[in-house]
């Protein structure tokens, strides 16, 4: 159930209600809006049946939330979330490019990345310190001597660092030095970590499972938000289907419905959509055109000699030049990169 606030309310009539509902065993959470605020209750819906809230001073209309998913909903958010990063906005107007290696390999080349990507105005730096493989005996990652290395190629260059999380145990490892931390496709819905990052004070990156539909998606984020976290950031990567001439499916369509059906920011990545270098470019200016709010990119100077996921990472040049591209697309849809 979502309770709708008049435009005037007094603060005193908003927590009267909060409190109310939390007396009654009731979740809450307020979003406020630039016209409206709004209160979601969460728990027992007899529960919420039973209590009067039109009655309430400051109450406008009660409205029940029909969605499986309720706090990622449009219904109880109707504006866009704008997830900040110390001042880095994902989700507004501007579209966030998150670029850099599947896996941190050297801080030598890590810093060779980050330099090569620099002309293109980068803000956010990723690269993997633990890599979920599929076969055990690819390399998987340097642990907390590669979190080291991203955390000192952000000291020199002022990016911001995003990287992934595979294990609750590792949570509070990983926060120390990421800025962003990032849930990968195999743990989408593996609920304890969801349960984990949704109590901590980090924006998340969640990105869709191999087979998941969009329903199972966002009922992965909601997990986080349930927790307390709003800072939940979508990833469209890509789904398994029958083809074999890409690694995935890209399911450009999931963008313009999640903006429909969420109010969290979108954002798209191609290199593990595809996993082919040479449509990175293309599949980019699609997922721009689509709604995307950012590009969550491969970026390797010896893609021949990368330790993980070399075939679809872009060389430097190709990756500035795709950024130019898609620069042209968002400029004609009334964005900006």
């Amino acid at each position: 159930m979502i309770i709708v606030m008049r435009p005037e309310h007094e603060e005193e009539d908003l927590v009267r209600i909060v409190r109310r509902l939390e007396d009654m065993g009731l979740r809450t959470h307020i979003s406020k809006g630039e016209h409206r605020t709004i209160v979601g209750a969460i728990g027992d819906e007899r529960i919420i049946a039973e209590i009067p809230m039109e009655s309430f001073p400051g109450v406008e209309k009660v409205l029940p939330i029909l969605k499986p998913y309720k706090l990622v909903s449009r219904e109880f958010k109707p504006e866009n979330s704008v997830v900040s990063i110390d001042g880095f906005e994902i989700g507004g107007n501007k579209i966030q490019i998150i670029a850099g290696p599947c896996a941190v390999e050297s801080r030598e080349v890590l810093e060779e990345i980050a330099e090569a990507m620099e002309p293109a105005g980068v803000h956010f730096l990723r690269g993997g310190a633990f890599k979920p493989r599929t076969s055990p005996y690819a390399f998987q990652g340097w642990g907390e001597k590669g979190l080291k290395f991203l955390a000192g190629v952000r000291d020199r260059t002022g990016m911001k660092i995003v990287t992934e999380l595979m294990d609750p145990r590792d949570t509070v490892l990983v926060c120390k030095y990421a800025d962003i931390v990032q849930i990968g496709t195999r743990n989408m819905q593996n609920f304890r970590l969801l349960t984990e990052v949704g109590n901590i004070d980090k924006p998340v990156i969640l990105k869709r499972g191999l087979c998941a539909t969009i329903k199972e998606f966002l009922m992965s984020a909601e997990y986080i938000m349930a927790q307390g976290n709003d800072k939940v950031i979508l990833c469209e990567r890509g789904i398994r289907t029958f083809e074999t001439e890409t690694r995935n499916t890209l399911d450009i369509s999931a963008v313009p419905l999640l903006k429909l059906l969420t109010h969290l920011p979108v954002i798209v990545d191609p290199s593990h959509a595809v996993g082919r270098a040479d449509l990175v470019t293309a599949v980019s200016r699609a997922a721009i055109a689509a709604g995307a709010d950012g590009l969550l990119v491969e970026v390797h100077v010896r893609p021949e000699e990368a330790m993980s996921d070399g075939p679809q990472s872009l060389r430097p040049k190709a990756f500035l030049s795709m950024v130019e591209q898609c620069g042209r697309v968002a400029e004609a849809i009334g964005r900006v990169i």
